[in-house]
């Protein structure tokens, strides 16, 4: 069964261009996983510990037909074949890839919450979501993404860094 799964990445260590499109690539070349859409890339400025350098973010709609937690065990894989270190909560990574939304389903394990916990709460997450989708809703949550993303307070943090290049999901990264 093929699910749609929706993934947001980050970056704001070294090149950070360069781990965002090496992640999109390592994604789509794994089997069972298939990139489908990807948003503009948004530079952001840091939540949580902001004493950091600014973001690059964007999300990507992907096709696959792996479980939920066979998805988490390949983002780690990801993260961690590009240096990724979890010495600071939100602190600086090379790279970030986190589940948001897995077809319509709500997940509550120890090690995986679908949907995302705070991508509510984050304009990071949900403006290159609505640019992919923008007719997607989250589970338990009965408004439409525009509705929260009016409210959010931190919108003004989150600006067009690259726009996307028509349908191809690495037109993104060509020169």
């Amino acid at each position: 069964m093929e699910n749609i799964v929706y993934i947001s990445l980050g970056s704001n260590l070294g090149d950070r261009v360069y781990y965002l499109r090496s992640a999109i690539e390592a994604l789509d070349r794994y089997e069972g996983i298939s990139v489908k859409s990807s948003s503009s890339i948004y530079e952001t400025d840091p939540v949580g510990y902001v004493h950091q350098d600014k973001f690059l973010n964007m999300v990507v709609e992907v096709a696959t037909t792996l479980s939920p937690f066979s998805l988490l065990n390949v983002t780690q894989q990801i993260e961690q074949e590009f240096g990724r270190k979890r010495e600071i909560r939100w602190g600086p990574r090379t790279l970030d890839l986190d589940i948001l939304l897995y077809n319509h389903e709500n997940i509550e394990t120890e090690q995986l919450v679908i949907p995302h916990p705070r991508m509510a709460e984050r304009a990071f997450v949900l403006i290159p979501l609505l640019e992919i989708n923008s007719h997607l809703t989250i589970p338990n949550i009965f408004e439409p993404l525009t509705d929260i993303v009016d409210r959010l307070p931190d919108k003004e943090g989150v600006r067009v860094w690259k726009q996307k290049d028509g349908e191809d999901v690495f037109a993104l990264f060509e020169s």
